[in-house]
C-alpha cells in the first residue's frame, strides 16, 4: 500500500511539474517574445495592478523593458499577454483591426464596463454604434454645441471665482459630466431627485484595482456603482418609453428611435451599455486632462504668457469683443492645441489598449500565437526619450508645426486605426473653451495639496485645489 501511494504521489508531482514547465514555457509555432509568465494562474497579475508612484511609464513595464526589450511576454489574470512598447507594432497593431487582431478586454473589464460595451463588439456592429456616437459627438455637432460649452465654462467660472478654494479634477468632471448627461438623456442635476454622478465616482475609485469581487474592495464598489447607475438608466429608457416626445432632442431619443425600428440591429442592452461608457469617457477623461493642463501652465509661466496671448488676441480681433466663440476662432488655436497635445502626451490617461490576435503573427523574429492577448502601452510611446526630449518636461512648442490628425506611431492618446476614438473632438472642444475662458478673464494659484501629480493614470494624492480669481484689467 505504501508503494502504491508513493507511485501515485511521484505521478501527481510529475503531473504537477509538467503543468508548471508548459505554464512557464508556453507552445509557439516561431520563436515568442522573451519574458516571464509569473506563477500558474495568477501569473503576474499582482505586479500589473500594483499602483504606479512616480510620473514616468510603470514600474511594471518599465522594468520588463529594460530585461526583455520593448517587446515581452508576460500572464495577466489567467491569460497569456504580450507587451508592446515598440511603436512599429503598435501601428502595425491598429492598422490589421478586423484582419489579424480585434478588440479585446479582459473579463474583468467587460464585466466593469458591460458584456455589450462598444470596446467589445466587433465589425458591422460596431461601426454600426460608431455612426450614432458621431451624431453626437461629431465635428457638425460640436459647431452647434460651441456656444453651449462656452457659456458653461464661464457660468462654472463665475461661480468657483467667488469661492475659496476648488479642487479643480472634482469642479471639472461636474462640469462636463452635466454637460454631457443633459446632451445624452437630459439629465439635470440640480431637479433630479437621484444623483447619477455619485454611481460613477464610486465606479471610478475601483476601475483600476485588483479583481476581487468582496464586500469592501474597490473592485466591488466598483460594480455596484455601475449597477447602480445602469438601473437609474434603463427607469429613464422606461419612462422616455412611456411618455414618448414628438421631437427628439437628445441622444436616448434617438436610441429609442433606432430600438423601435423593424429592422434595427441594436438591442436595449447594447444601448444601456453604450449610454453607461459614453457618460463615463465623456467626463472623466477631459476632467482629468483639463485639470492637468491647468497645473501645467500654472508651473511653466511662459506657456501661460503665450497662451493667454493668443486668446487675448483671438477676442482683440472681433467686431464686437462681447459676442461668442466661433469655429473659426476655435480652429485658429495654433498654440492652444500644442498645449491640448503636449498634455495628454504627459498624461496617458489610458495606460493601456488590448487587442487580441486572430491568426499567429511574425514580426521581427518573434511570432505572437493566435489567440493571445496583446497590450499596447502608450506611456511607454510617449515618454520614449528617443522620440521626445526631456520626455517628462512639458514643453507644448515641440509641437509646434507638427500637425496631427489620427494616431501616429508616437502619439496614440486617442487610440489608433478604425478605433480611434469619436470623442476626440469633443475633448479637445472642450479643454480649448474652458482654457480660452479660464486665461482672458482669471488669474489662479495653487493651495494647499495637490503639488505632486503622478501619470500615468493622472493621480492627485491631495487633490488639486486652487483660487481663482477675476482679471482687473480689461482686454482692449
Amino acid at each position: 500500500m505504501i508503494s502504491v501511494g508513493m507511485s501515485i504521489g511521484a505521478f501527481l508531482i510529475l503531473i504537477i511539474i509538467h503543468w508548471v514547465y508548459n505554464w512557464r514555457n508556453p507552445r509557439c509555432n516561431g520563436k515568442l517574445p522573451p519574458g516571464s509568465m509569473g506563477c500558474p494562474l495568477l501569473g503576474e497579475t499582482i505586479q500589473f495592478f500594483t499602483p504606479n508612484t512616480t510620473s514616468d511609464i510603470a514600474p511594471f513595464v518599465k522594468e520588463r523593458m529594460k530585461r526583455y526589450g520593448p517587446i515581452f511576454r508576460t500572464s495577466v489574470v489567467g491569460r497569456p499577454v504580450i507587451v508592446s512598447t515598440d511603436p512599429d507594432l503598435n501601428y502595425f497593431i491598429f492598422q490589421q483591426e478586423g484582419q489579424s487582431f480585434q478588440s479585446w478586454y479582459p473579463d474583468t473589464f467587460t464585466e466593469i464596463f458591460g458584456r455589450q460595451n462598444v470596446g467589445s463588439l466587433h465589425g458591422f456592429m460596431y461601426k454600426y454604434l460608431k455612426n450614432m456616437v458621431l451624431n453626437l459627438f461629431g465635428s457638425e455637432s460640436l459647431k452647434k454645441m460651441l456656444p453651449e460649452v462656452e457659456e458653461v465654462a464661464k457660468n462654472k467660472l463665475k461661480r468657483w471665482s467667488g469661492q475659496t478654494s476648488v479642487e479643480m479634477k472634482e469642479a471639472t468632471a461636474n462640469m462636463i459630466f452635466d454637460l454631457t448627461a443633459k446632451k445624452l438623456i437630459s439629465y439635470d442635476s440640480e431637479t433630479s431627485p437621484e444623483n447619477l454622478r455619485e454611481c460613477f465616482v464610486a465606479f471610478i475609485q475601483g476601475l483600476i484595482s485588483f479583481p476581487i469581487d468582496i464586500p469592501g474592495t474597490a473592485f466591488h464598489k466598483c460594480l455596484q456603482g455601475r449597477k447602480k447607475a445602469m438601473k437609474m438608466l434603463k427607469t429613464m429608457l422606461e419612462e422616455r418609453r412611456a411618455k414618448p416626445r414628438k421631437e427628439g432632442t437628445d441622444f436616448f431619443d434617438y436610441v429609442l428611435e433606432e430600438l423601435q425600428k423593424n429592422d434595427t440591429i441594436l438591442t436595449e442592452a447594447i444601448a444601456m451599455d453604450l449610454m453607461f461608457v459614453l457618460l463615463f469617457a465623456s467626463f472623466e477623461t477631459t476632467s482629468l486632462a483639463i485639470t492637468l493642463a491647468t497645473k501645467f501652465l500654472h508651473d511653466h509661466p511662459l506657456a501661460l504668457k503665450e497662451l493667454t496671448e493668443e486668446h487675448e488676441t483671438i477676442i482683440r480681433s472681433r467686431e464686437n469683443p462681447a459676442s461668442g466663440l466661433t469655429w473659426k476662432e476655435y480652429k485658429s488655436m495654433k498654440f492652444t492645441f500644442q498645449v491640448i497635445n503636449e498634455t495628454v502626451r504627459l498624461a496617458n490617461i489610458v495606460p493601456a489598449i488590448f487587442r487580441k490576435t486572430l491568426r499567429d503573427i511574425n514580426f521581427k523574429g518573434y511570432t505572437i500565437p493566435a489567440g493571445w492577448a496583446v497590450m499596447v502601452c502608450p506611456p511607454a510611446v510617449h515618454l520614449n526619450p528617443a522620440k521626445y526630449q526631456d520626455p517628462l518636461d512639458f514643453n507644448p512648442w515641440r509641437w509646434e508645426g507638427v500637425e496631427i490628425n489620427g494616431a501616429t506611431r508616437n502619439f496614440m492618446a486617442f487610440g489608433g486605426g478604425m478605433r480611434f476614438c469619436v470623442g476626440t473632438d469633443f475633448t479637445k472642444v472642450q479643454m480649448a473653451v474652458f482654457l480660452h475662458s479660464l486665461v482672458t478673464k482669471y488669474r489662479w494659484q495653487t493651495i494647499g495639496g495637490g503639488n505632486t501629480v503622478r501619470t500615468p493614470g493622472l493621480q492627485f494624492p491631495n487633490g488639486y485645489h486652487v483660487r481663482i480669481s477675476e482679471k482687473d484689467e480689461k482686454i482692449l
